[in-house]
């Protein structure tokens, strides 16, 4: 017996160990961020100072020069307006056809639902150029309505091709059932089957959002005017000029940006692996 407490101490002790290093390794960028957010220029860029910690007094210039000297408030207020959008028309279209897919067309809908998949692993390098042909036709150049049209192209791929491996472990029974109650296909599927899926509708929110925040090709391709521009590239482009880097500036947008979406993902971690892995437990 005291054996087997022995090794039950040593297991819970690893566990927290590599628990211990994981969380380290993860909250170092925040950490790095935060820390050259307030450092003043000269503890900055001093090789013989500690970069981990604060050598001279904390400033607020950094910030300062960040919200003053260019538009990152309008720039994230065109990401947030242009992830919303993109996350609507998102849902509305991948979740009827990752449900239609999956339960209507047989032993088909998975061979089309890998060839819609494919369609995300096309590089975007590839396809900014006719996209930017569209985008001119339409008379959406410098406007965030261009991205509103083109980011769908690769959120939805995705976001089918994982909506139907969650549709695919619900049972058909409950459909039936449902039916034979009186409902019809359509309010089956709604009333029974997406609030099921929440899950996989949330990962489909957080992934898509995400992309529209940390993408860059499309962003810099269609949009030039400076109050236009989405954060993700209005933040190199205007804090490096040149070769001069305001390092303390880009690292305090980053901090900003990235902090609302680490808390998503920590607020609904667990919705979020399931989303992922319901299809691979079916």
């Amino acid at each position: 017996m005291p054996g087997g407490d022995g090794r039950k101490i040593g297991t819970e002790a690893l566990r927290y160990a590599v628990l211990a290093v994981f969380v380290v390794l993860l909250a170092f960028p925040f950490y790095w961020m935060f820390v050259a957010t307030f450092k003043q220029n000269i503890d900055l860029y001093n090789v013989e100072n500690n970069p981990f910690k604060f050598n001279l007094p904390p400033t607020l210039d950094h910030l300062k020069l960040l919200f003053n000297e260019t538009r990152y408030v309008r720039w994230l207020g065109n990401t947030a307006l242009v992830g919303v959008l993109v996350v609507f028309i998102t849902l509305a279209f991948s979740l009827p056809a990752a449900y239609a897919l999956a339960r209507l067309t047989g032993r088909w809908g998975q061979r089309i639902g890998i060839a819609i998949f494919l369609t995300y692993l096309i590089p975007p390098t590839l396809l900014f150029i006719p996209l930017s042909r569209i985008v001119a036709i339409l008379g959406l150049q410098d406007t965030i309505w261009s991205l509103v049209l083109v980011y769908p192209s690769f959120t939805i791929p995705f976001s089918v091709w994982l909506l139907m491996g969650f549709f695919k472990s619900i049972p058909r029974e409950l459909e039936d059932a449902a039916m034979v109650d009186g409902l019809t296909r359509f309010g089956a599927f709604f009333r029974l089957v997406v609030p099921i899926s929440i899950s996989g509708i949330l990962t489909v929110v957080i992934f898509t959002f995400t992309l529209v925040t940390q993408e860059f090709v499309y962003a810099l391709t269609f949009i030039s005017p400076e109050s236009q521009q989405m954060v993700g590239v209005g933040i190199p482009i205007f804090l490096v000029r040149g070769d001069v880097y305001f390092w303390g500036s880009l690292m305090a947008a980053c901090l900003i940006t990235s902090l609302p979406i680490a808390l998503l993902y920590n607020l609904f971690l667990d919705r979020f692996i399931a989303g992922f892995t319901v299809g691979a437990i079916k």
